[in-house]
């Protein structure tokens, strides 16, 4: 294809590596942000620039925050005595958007793959560890999709946290398996998760 302009392939090729989104795509977006108000188009551009310098990990669960602590790890009315551990901040906002769910959160920031080459010292699983030794949580839910790396993460956590004085349950499987959190529909995760059930100790 041959661009009007240097500036609009660099910015074309910059949307169309984004996920979701291909070259005609790319072009109609650089195209509107030419058209659109002068004021709204820099306003994007200083979002993206915010996103990119103010947020981080919360130091608490490992989900994004411009703050000291993510807005659901500083919500009063959270219940902190139940945690749930899921793989990355998309399964965060799937759970939260059955609002069913009233705890908080671990994230792990991936799962176990052998074949990728992450093992489990690549996962936010020392963290859990040391929130587990405060003593205050009653209860994991090992929220997971149900592939067969999160099978796998789901018995390597189980067999890990066997000797903790903790309840360890795993939503029921309301998600087919080999489904991923993100595309299941807000009902069978909300009753996944009303249904969860007791891991048995691994020995």
């Amino acid at each position: 294809m041959e661009y009007p302009s240097k500036t609009i392939e660099t910015v074309v090729e910059a949307f169309g590596r984004l996920p979701g989104v291909g070259k005609k795509t790319a072009m109609r977006m650089a195209i509107h942000l030419l058209k659109c108000n002068e004021a709204d188009a820099l306003n994007l551009g200083r979002a993206i620039i915010h996103l990119r310098t103010q947020t981080r990990t919360c130091p608490e669960c490992g989900n994004y925050t411009d703050a000291d602590l993510c807005n659901i790890c500083a919500q009063e009315r959270r219940d902190k005595t139940v945690v749930c551990v899921v793989e990355d901040v998309k399964d965060v906002l799937a759970i939260e958007k059955t609002g069913q769910y009233h705890g908080v959160y671990h994230l792990l920031g991936g799962l176990i793959r052998p074949l990728a080459g992450i093992g489990p010292s690549m996962l936010n699983v020392e963290s859990l560890f040391r929130r587990l030794e405060t003593g205050t949580i009653n209860e994991l839910i090992l929220a997971l999709s149900a592939t067969m790396e999160g099978e796998a993460t789901t018995f390597w956590l189980a067999k890990k946290l066997a000797d903790k004085n903790v309840k360890i349950t795993s939503i029921a499987r309301g998600i087919p398996v080999g489904g991923e959190l993100e595309y299941a529909d807000e009902a069978s995760l909300a009753r996944a998760l009303h249904r969860r059930v007791e891991i048995e100790p691994i020995s």
